[in-house]
């Protein structure tokens, strides 16, 4: 893992971002095919991974994301935005009445690393993924905030999000990544 994840944006990219994700899903509501806007900046044209989280009245309404970049960042999320707004299985598709409600948040994520001590994790620094098998389940790091986990509640939450056992973490057929993530 990068010592101390370093991936800064301006507000300027943070706003264009955020209102990437809004034009995004309101083109959808319109049935447009519109090209994504130019980025305003070379950085946002790097591979990251990404994902958007849809919240309203507090509650997730929606959160789809890549782990690993595949392709510019502002197409990533131009991408996850329409996905998260209509294609989380958890949930229905955003409506076009609710959407002045959505509030947005955007996790650019560092590159993925085999996590080789869970002593070293940091709730709310870390996001994790839980792997064995074909089960597997990512947390991003604000959620165990949100949640108010210690790191055991952590690893078993991210455990349970893929499907096994909360003590799956510990068998050594599992294998746990971890990242951080720029998240605004």
């Amino acid at each position: 893992m990068p010592e101390n994840f370093t991936f800064a944006l301006t507000q300027e990219e943070k706003d264009y971002l955020k209102d990437l994700v809004r034009k995004s899903i309101t083109c959808r509501f319109n049935q447009q095919e519109e090209s994504v806007p130019e980025p305003v900046s070379d950085h946002l044209r790097e591979n990251f991974g990404a994902f958007v989280t849809l919240n309203k009245d507090g509650q997730l309404r929606g959160c789809i994301g890549n782990v690993q970049g595949s392709g510019p960042l502002y197409k990533t999320i131009w991408r996850m935005a329409r996905a998260a707004a209509f294609e989380d299985p958890r949930f229905p598709p955003v409506s076009a009445e609710e959407f002045p409600e959505i509030e947005i948040e955007i996790s650019i994520l560092s590159p993925i690393d085999v996590c080789k001590d869970v002593e070293q994790i940091v709730v709310g620094r870390h996001g994790l993924i839980m792997q064995r098998g074909h089960q597997s389940g990512l947390l991003l790091p604000q959620v165990a905030v949100d949640w108010q986990w210690d790191r055991e509640q952590f690893l078993a939450q991210t455990c349970r999000k893929a499907g096994m056992e909360p003590s799956a973490w510990q068998d050594p057929a599992t294998n746990i990544f971890w990242f951080e993530a720029e998240v605004f």
